[in-house]
């Protein structure tokens, strides 16, 4: 998976896109953010600051206050592949966010997306 343009891309461009499938699915915008600050450790500040800042996706999680320590346990095909195989660390770190939020959007528990 050599992807390397999504490192650049700002998390800004991306993130209307997550709201907008959660909430086509009936879910909302604070269980978006609520998987978003699980995965990052961001708050509603810190990732509004993200936004307006069109900071990118590299930065966006090499800045992460905290990266959950049970992301491991986020399994899975998305995109093709699985998300525990990828060997790129921060393309691994994007595509566990993808998951999680297709996995919000199919209609999940939050208890189960949250891995608890």
């Amino acid at each position: 998976m050599n992807n390397t343009r999504i490192f650049k891309t700002s998390f800004a461009s991306v993130y209307p896109h997550y709201v907008v499938k959660a909430e086509k699915k009936g879910r909302s915008k604070a269980e978006l953010h609520e998987i978003i600050f699980w995965l990052t450790g961001y708050n509603e500040k810190s990732l509004q600051k993200i936004i307006d800042n069109k900071t990118d996706f590299e930065t966006f999680f090499a800045k992460a206050p905290q990266i959950n320590p049970n992301v491991s346990k986020i399994t899975g095909v998305i995109c093709g592949y699985r998300v525990e195989e990828i060997e790129d660390k921060l393309m691994q770190q994007i595509r566990y966010l993808d998951k999680l939020v297709d996995e919000l959007a199919k209609g999940k528990a939050m208890d189960k997306i949250l891995r608890k």
